[in-house]
């Protein structure tokens, strides 16, 4: 129900009154309880210069930057994928740094690694993880060797001859390794075989910086298998396959002249005039080598991709490749540089078409970045891709990685998912390390509202694993969770919730809270502008929960502390019940008085419904603000007409446990 139509039901029912029932000596706690629940909540992270008590950055706030250059080859035969990079670091914090950190994710899939002590069965098999071949600092023209220290996937390196990089400094790092890519199991980062031959999807595939930041200095949390938390530059790259390999990548790829044919190009400039798919690379050519610009050798593909914290892409001589335009304006040019449109690809193999299935992906990817865009903020890359590939479901600036055998609402709801995360944590840089609810809570609230969005809700409800999974109900599927007394809460560190949790915390519980706000407590008219404006504010920066729970509150006007210690720090549930029913004086024309009771610990505004005897009803919304000093209230309500039955959350949007006793007729 709409908080009009509840304002223009209760001008129709009069005014309601309401009064705190005195705590019964046989239940003295009720204040005590009430006390507990609405105490001022202290937030982890103290606002300072750099991240305000408004929730927005400070007047100092700052984060470094990562600039890279890289070459890469894969070499078929063996697997191995090698590479040079030029990595251009800019300090930007009052410190100087005496040391420089850098992620080598790819050491998760050494024998040993310390992902298999806390998950021994994620990896069947094992590869020499990231060989470093060299690691110099490029200065006046020459290279200085420095000699890392790695452990597990960090690599350490010390400034040669005593050297600090001071503030506003830059340093050039020149890293060259190499990389055996890992076979299916390798899940996020693999070589799967299909039908017509191998694909790769590379990702974690360059010695990326370790973000340094205000609140911990360098973040160094070993990658143990979730996720990344990465500083934000521009990315020039090249990747070199054999002839007949097709590579889409992150970002814009710069020389098509020189990996495509004219037909395919041809076929790219109608994709990006074409609200409807287009044939990029047709199943027919998937098997006829003349398709090819090239028929023997390799292919160097060049991309760029500018302020994003990744860059991931796939390469395969199976791909079927089709393309549509983003209706959002060209992305303005680099000098002498035509505009780059923007459009909607998929990249798979021929045995993943079918008419609900991946020859529907780039509709999928089309509806998903314009919707995001209009609703909350405009998608900023040139391209957005989706692979159907091995399947990992799995999300990268601009690329995201799915399965081929992946169709109708699964299809769906993954790519929406996972195109998503375009926003959380692409655009907003949160730390997935250590709060995973930011991106992937976050990131399923808005997929929840993209599937009711889509060809007039043609895969609504979202039912997945990631939101309410048995019912499409988020009130009554999202239970077993509050009431399991071994679930952590969403403040939990990312890396301590179990598998067992991860998708009800972190997804579901994360995003059905969202959906409370902006339905139940805020409303859309003040949620919205408020969300929209925290992506605004936090665009490629770093928030943290605290941020965000002052943001919220700053920009809505409300204090919600009691809502953030109940929901992401406790796992509270509302329950209310009511206890008592009846007229003033025995007479309905003098009016109705109800007698309410919460007794659980979150005080969800819920409503309350008088049904009458002439089928009408009325509503009235009794708000958190009623429980501050007891948990037991009386509703008084004008007379008139003869009362049938009153209901708490009639509409059942309310997570209770126990409803049992949320209806009482008149006696």
């Amino acid at each position: 129900m709409s908080y009009g139509k509840i304002a223009l039901i209760l001008c129709v029912a009069g005014c309601a009154t309401a009064r705190a029932a005195p705590a019964s000596a046989s239940d003295p706690s009720g204040a005590l309880a009430m006390r507990a629940a609405f105490n001022a909540l202290t937030l982890p992270d103290a606002p300072g210069r750099y991240a305000s008590g408004s929730g927005v950055p400070g007047p100092d706030y700052w984060q470094n930057r990562a600039d890279y250059t890289i070459h890469a080859r894969i070499d078929t035969a063996t697997h191995v994928l090698s590479g040079e990079e030029i990595l251009t670091y800019t300090n930007n914090s009052p410190d100087s740094l005496d040391e420089l950190w850098v992620q080598l994710d790819q050491n998760i899939y050494r024998s040993g690694a310390r992902a298999d002590f806390v998950n021994p069965s994620r990896h069947a098999n094992t590869t020499d993880g990231a060989v470093i071949e060299s690691v110099s600092v490029v200065r006046d023209g020459r290279d200085i060797t420095i000699q890392p220290r790695i452990s597990d996937t960090r690599m350490q390196l010390a400034l040669p001859d005593g050297t600090l990089l001071r503030h506003g400094e830059k340093i050039r790092l020149r890293i060259r390794w190499h990389h055996t890519v890992p076979g299916p199991w390798g899940g996020r980062t693999s070589v799967t075989p299909v039908r017509d031959g191998d694909i790769y999807e590379i990702a974690q595939w360059y010695p990326r910086m370790s973000v340094y930041d205000f609140r911990r200095g360098w973040d160094t949390l070993p990658y143990l298998g979730q996720e990344f938390y990465l500083d934000y530059g521009d990315f020039d790259y090249t990747v070199t396959v054999p002839w007949n390999f097709t590579v889409v990548g992150s970002g814009a790829l710069l020389n098509p002249a020189d990996v495509l044919t004219p037909t395919e190009r041809a076929r790219l400039a109608q994709a990006a005039r074409s609200d409807s798919t287009v044939q990029i690379r047709t199943a027919d050519d998937v098997a006829n080598p003349a398709s090819h610009l090239a028929h023997d050798g390799e292919k160097t593909w060049h991309f760029r991709m500018e302020n994003t914290r990744d860059v991931s892409f796939v390469a395969s001589p199976v791909f079927v490749w089709d393309a549509a335009r983003i209706n959002l304006p060209a992305i303005s040019p680099a000098p002498g540089m035509a505009p780059v449109p923007r459009l909607a690809m998929s990249v798979y193999p021929r045995e993943g078409a079918g008419a609900q299935a991946w020859d529907r992906s780039t509709e999928y990817v089309k509806h998903a970045i314009e919707y995001f865009s209009q609703q909350w903020f405009t998608y900023p890359w040139p391209n957005a891709i989706n692979v159907g590939g091995h399947g990992a479901g799995m999300e990268y600036p601009g690329i995201v990685f799915d399965g081929w055998q992946d169709r109708d609402d699964k299809l769906f709801w993954i790519t929406t998912h996972e195109l998503g995360h375009d926003w959380f944590p692409m655009i907003v840089g949160s730390n997935e390390r250590r709060s995973a609810f930011m991106d992937e809570g976050f990131n399923t609230f808005i997929d929840a509202y993209a599937s009711q969005h889509f060809n007039h809700g043609e895969y609504a409800p979202k039912r997945d694993s990631e939101f309410a999974p048995k019912t499409g109900r988020p009130a009554d599927d999202i239970i077993p969770l509050l009431t399991d007394p071994q679930a952590p809460p969403l403040m939990t560190p990312s890396e301590l919730v179990s598998e067992k949790y991860r998708h009800p915390v972190s997804y579901f519980k994360s995003a059905y809270g969202l959906v409370l706000l902006r339905e139940q407590i805020l409303g859309p008219d003040r949620f919205d502008p408020a969300f929209r404006r925290y992506i605004q504010a936090w665009a490629y920066r770093h928030p943290a929960p605290s941020d965000f729970f002052r943001f919220m509150e700053s920009e809505t006007g409300e204090d919600l502390g009691w809502f953030w210690r109940g929901w992401y720090f406790e796992n509270w549930w509302p329950d209310y019940a009511i206890t008592s029913l009846s007229y003033v004086h025995n007479d309905a024309r003098q009016g109705v008085q109800v007698g309410l009771r919460s007794k659980g610990r979150l005080m969800l505004p819920v409503t309350l419904r008088l049904d009458y005897a002439d089928g009408t009803h009325a509503d009235q919304v009794i708000p958190t603000e009623s429980w501050h000093m007891g948990d037991r209230i009386t509703i008084g309500l004008p007379g008139g007409r003869s009362v049938v039955r009153a209901t708490l959350d009639p509409d059942h949007v309310l997570p209770e446990p126990d409803r049992s006793d949320n209806s009482r007729k008149m006696r």
